[in-house]
């Protein structure tokens, strides 16, 4: 009976965290850890500590990049692409974003995009819906393909740890399912998107809007661009370091021997992911002109260190009660999730919903998954699962393309599930968890 006491008391700091956002919802797991052990007297179970300091190494890396004005070149590149197709932008805008984000590893690259892609598609008569809620999604979605994000490098990490005689999966592994089911899922999303809505000349909402000589003034607006913006050499040389880090990571993952080796084993791709984001961070600042003490105040060093106490507090929390009740959860669940192992992707999903992170979820769920039994083939090929915080339009880059979009397309509706973005995140998300169970198939992870 406690168990299922114990299981809403997690459901309830999950719930709560998520609501009141920013670092409340690590604070909420730290709160039900002390419910935990204090009151139903649980052995404290183990913090993620190596998923903790690659989450740190890699956003110091990425917010230096950020400081730097790097992430501008990378921008500035996207919205030539994008304005030179205007026609293909509900398909190239979600890949665009989608790879940005594998780049940079953080979805929070969209929010500069968006409002160039909002003037794109007003311009060119395209319904602004299409592309928005596509790329909103995609730059999500992407999160699961980048080399460099939380989530996937807290996802490597579990998976390093499986119970002894099973197969380690490891970094190169992870990402030849994860990249290309996200690409995939990535298509359906902007295939679907191409058809969506009314075109704006047959919709007579949008045509009632702009009889409003004002209300025209206001879609049409001025022009978002970053085209004008001269980038230094300074930018250049920032954006390089990052990408030259990332590709030397990806080798290292490759090829092992690459490695060093310490008692006849290379060194974990955790240590090398830390040491190449931190030596990143370190190369931006010695050789270009950034000012250090702007690294801790960007978006992406503030987002991060959310991850880190939103990750310290949940999975703590979780490890601490599954820890407690693996011999129960395991008889209990073992035979279902082998045999109807899809049932993992749809908690891990709902979870996600719950926590409103990729990382977050990962860290609640995989290492409870790999506990009971879930094969580490398919906690790989439903790895797209994670990101199920579409469901209902709360999270910060869906608002943000809601306020962006001027002609109201992009929109919340009546019934609040029936929102711009339920379809293509139900889509895409979809379509890259079969992608990944096929891929997986193929790769004999399954």
């Amino acid at each position: 009976m406690d168990i299922f006491l114990q299981l809403a008391i997690i459901l309830v700091c999950l719930f709560y965290g998520a609501r009141k956002g920013g670092v409340a919802l690590g604070l909420f797991g730290g709160a039900g850890l002390v419910l935990m052990v204090f009151t139903f007297g649980l052995k404290p179970g183990k913090p993620p500590v190596d998923v903790m300091l690659t989450i740190i190494a890699v956003v110091a890396a990425s917010a230096t990049l950020q400081a730097s004005g790097g992430l501008e070149v990378m921008l500035k590149g996207a919205e030539k692409l994008l304005r030179r197709n205007p026609r293909y932008i509900s398909i190239l805008a979600p890949f665009v974003t989608c790879t940005l984000t594998i780049l940079c590893g953080t979805g929070h690259v969209v929010y500069t995009m968006l409002p160039i892609i909002y003037d794109i598609a007003i311009k060119n008569d395209i319904r602004p819906e299409r592309p928005m809620a596509a790329a909103s999604i995609s730059a999500q979605m992407g999160i699961l393909a980048s080399p460099v994000s939380v989530a996937v490098v807290s996802l490597v990490a579990f998976l390093a740890k499986v119970p002894e005689g099973t197969p380690v999966i490891d970094f190169v592994q992870v990402l030849s399912v994860t990249v290309p089911s996200t690409l995939a899922g990535v298509l359906m999303i902007g295939i679907f998107s191409w058809f969506r809505g009314k075109d704006l000349d047959k919709d007579p909402e949008f045509q009632a809007r702009i009889a409003d000589p004002e209300q025209r003034k206001l879609i049409y607006g001025d022009s978002a661009s970053l085209m004008g913006k001269t980038l230094t050499r300074g930018q250049w040389i920032a954006m390089w370091i990052f990408l030259g880090a990332i590709t030397v990571v990806a080798f290292l993952g490759a090829y092992p021997d690459l490695r060093p080796q310490f008692d006849g084993k290379p060194m974990s791709m955790v240590l090398a992911i830390q040491m190449f984001m931190l030596l990143a961070g370190t190369l931006i600042v010695l050789f270009t002109p950034t000012d250090a003490a702007q690294i801790g105040k960007t978006e992406v060093f503030r987002a991060g260190m959310i991850a880190v106490v939103a990750v310290f507090g949940v999975a703590w929390m979780a490890d601490t009660v599954f820890e407690s009740h693996l011999p129960t959860l395991k008889a209990a669940l073992t035979d279902l999730v082998k045999s109807q192992p899809w049932t993992y992707a749809l908690v891990l999903l709902l979870v996600s919903k719950l926590v409103n992170s990729q990382a977050a979820a990962i860290s609640a769920m995989v290492p409870v998954g790999l506990a009971i039994g879930v094969p580490p083939g398919y906690v790989v090929a439903y790895a797209a699962a994670a990101y199920g915080y579409y469901i209902l339009p709360t999270y910060p880059s869906d608002l943000a393309a809601i306020q962006f979009d001027r002609s109201g397309t992009t929109h919340i509706g009546k019934y609040v599930i029936n929102h711009s973005f339920i379809l293509p995140g139900l889509i895409g998300v979809g379509t890259s968890c079969v992608a990944g169970y096929l891929l997986a198939a193929v790769f004999g992870l399954i």
